[in-house]
């Protein structure tokens, strides 16, 4: 990446308080809070089932959902099993799917460069079984939502 002629010197300015990137990384500033956005776009919808796959406490569980909750990435839904009191599942807002192409990044990047051998998981175009990937580009070409994408297990991993 370059800099236009006006901000090459970086001492002249700061982005300061201003920079997105700053501000994403503080919503998303721990791994429980990462997590639940994962096992949102897994399925997940229910609190015991946040605390369960992802391996943590409950309140931790509990402090990331009321931050996502507050930040309007996740928003809570009330449902009722018969003969059972009124409870909250936890679903992703629109700006909680738009956090897709970050997560599969993550993911891509991990599968590249973390991972000794083939990756535990896939993320498939569910129509094709084609191998979504995120890329920088300045084509307009239309994306997936995650409802298009298939999760699938690798078994072969050497």
């Amino acid at each position: 990446m370059g800099f236009e002629e006006r901000l090459r010197d970086r001492e002249t300015w700061s982005i300061g308080d201003g920079c997105s990137a700053e501000r994403v990384l503080d919503l998303l500033n721990t791994k429980t809070v990462f997590l639940v956005v994962r096992e949102c776009f897994y399925g997940t919808t229910r609190f015991e089932d946040f605390v369960t796959r992802i391996g943590t406490s409950a309140p931790a569980v509990s402090r990331a959902l009321k931050q996502l909750k507050s930040a309007q990435i996740v928003a809570h839904v009330p449902y009722r099993e018969p003969g059972q009191r009124a409870r909250d599942e936890y679903r992703l807002t629109q700006a909680g799917e738009d956090l897709l192409p970050v997560f599969l990044s993550l993911m891509q990047w991990g599968d590249k460069y973390l991972q000794d051998g083939r990756p535990p998981l896939s993320f498939v175009e569910a129509d094709t079984g084609r191998a979504t990937q995120v890329r920088v580009t300045a084509d307009p070409a239309p994306g997936i939502s995650a409802d298009d994408i298939a999760i699938r297990r690798n078994h072969d991993r050497r």
